[in-house]
């Protein structure tokens, strides 16, 4: 019970990586606040929780007053928030010189804009409570080029960077701020947008050969929110497989490549 008691607010926690924080923090005695655009998804994401004491609400990250609403209703309710965990996000595959300004934009406002925006009004309530934990999920696509990635992984990049800052300036109130960079992870979105060749070239890439689970960033985010991460501050933990660290591969041969 690492998380007893404390207030965890999960932005895009109606499914994916974002519901599997919410379930793990609750497993962990936190009491989970479910926030995503998906109203009706919020409420079921938390009755499965299974957490009378939790909270569901809808939220656009991207725009402001909705974020205020947001985090009014979980101070009204509470009168405080221990942790952020800044998950909402939208997709993207668009090919460099095919991607519209509009797409741009909107991912960019949506991954980016939107989670400054969430962690700046979250950390205006911890910055009053001298204290908080703040994790920002970022991509491995914002380390690495990938096709079809330019909006994505800009906003990926700049969230990174971003989380630094806030590290730097939100150290001296207790709030500690950091970063999980998921690889391929088994979403129910990645089940219907990834076919078989992508799958194939993942599982190529990445080091043990196999798409992570969201269980797996979930404890990832369990550990950076709980005491044991006190003095992990500034850091994006990849939990990708071994994906970043992989240089040059030969599958199935000790000496060389296949020839």
């Amino acid at each position: 019970m690492r998380l007893q008691g404390r207030i965890a607010l999960v932005t895009g926690g109606a499914r994916g990586i974002g519901f599997a924080i919410a379930r793990a923090f609750k497993a962990e005695g936190a009491v989970p606040v479910i926030a995503d655009i998906n109203a009706q998804g919020s409420h079921d994401a938390l009755a499965a929780v299974g957490n009378p004491a939790g909270l569901a609400l809808t939220v656009n990250v991207a725009e402001e007053p909705s974020v205020a609403a947001m985090v009014e209703a979980v101070v009204a309710r509470y009168g405080r928030l221990d942790i952020l965990v800044n998950n909402a996000g939208i997709g993207g595959n668009t090919p460099f010189l095919d991607i519209t300004l509009e797409e741009w934009n909107r991912t960019i406002a949506t991954n980016l804009t939107g989670a400054f925006l969430v962690a700046q009004a979250c950390a205006r309530e911890m910055v009053k409570q001298r204290g908080g934990k703040i994790v920002n999920i970022g991509s491995l696509s914002g380390q690495r080029g990938g096709h079809g990635r330019a909006a994505y992984g800009a906003a990926k990049a700049g969230l990174e960077l971003l989380t630094k800052v806030m590290a730097v300036e939100l150290a001296e109130f207790g709030i500690n701020v950091n970063t999980i960079a998921p690889g391929a992870v088994e979403t129910e979105m990645a089940k219907v947008a990834h076919d078989g060749a992508t799958r194939a070239a993942y599982s190529y890439l990445i080091t043990m050969t196999r798409y992570g689970a969201p269980e797996e960033i979930a404890d990832a985010a369990v550990f950076l929110c709980s005491d044991e991460s006190r003095y992990v501050h500034g850091h994006t933990l990849n939990v990708d497989g071994g994906f970043l660290a992989a240089g040059l591969m030969f599958r199935g041969s000790k000496s060389g490549p296949p020839g």
